[in-house]
């Protein structure tokens, strides 16, 4: 019989999953149109405000600092809930407090849509550690993240990408997820993330980093 704390991960698990389901049902229908106008995407121009944002997460959204995630292929549609949370105060950002200020929907869509168009990054160039790697790799597909972030784990819709994002960055959030998920933060992945230690969040953050 499960343990208390695997029946807990296993409740989070199917918890994300049917709140995943339940909202991308209505989308299936765009997500199959966007994916159609790929190569439309890819000549979007950075709109204007975009000079503003690769200042600290890189050209066309590639970032290279640590701690700051790259916005570079990510699902539109996350985007798009991220900065409206954020321009709301629904979620607290202090390096972006304030950047979003009376920034129209129609400018976050833009911005959105330029950012989810870019190619994805690269794996992260620091040095594999092998034991680390399929450490992550195994807890991976023991939690089955791949289920809602999607087998290469691209992300999907309001899900985020998490392959080759900044190793950092993935470390920092999933505490962040785990200990103190604030406003603006998905509850669920609290429950998701219940049990793992440090040591195996940083597994987990090696791997999806050096994730393609």
């Amino acid at each position: 019989m499960p343990s208390p704390e695997g029946w807990t991960r296993t409740a989070g698990f199917w918890a994300a999953l049917i709140g995943a389901c339940v909202w991308t049902a209505p989308h299936a229908l765009a997500q199959t149109a966007f994916k159609g106008t790929a190569q439309v995407n890819a000549a979007i121009q950075a709109p204007e405000r975009a000079a503003q944002c690769v200042a600290c997460h890189g050209a066309k959204g590639v970032s290279q600092i640590p701690s700051i995630p790259s916005l570079a292929a990510q699902p539109k549609t996350f985007i798009e809930n991220q900065l409206v949370l954020i321009r709301e105060g629904l979620r607290d950002v202090p390096a972006m407090k304030g950047s979003l200020d009376g920034v129209s929907d129609a400018e976050l869509v833009a911005l959105a849509t330029y950012f989810s168009a870019q190619a994805a990054p690269p794996a992260a160039p620091s040095l594999v550690d092998k034991a680390s790697l399929e450490r992550g790799k195994a807890l991976a597909k023991s939690a089955l993240c791949g289920t809602c972030h999607l087998p290469q784990y691209q992300g999907r819709d309001q899900v985020p990408r998490l392959a080759s994002q900044q190793e950092q960055f993935l470390l920092d959030v999933m505490k962040e997820y785990r200990d103190k998920p604030g406003p603006g933060r998905d509850t669920v992945m609290a429950a998701a993330l219940y049990g793992i230690n440090d040591a195996q969040l940083k597994d987990l953050a090696h791997f999806f980093a050096h994730s393609p």
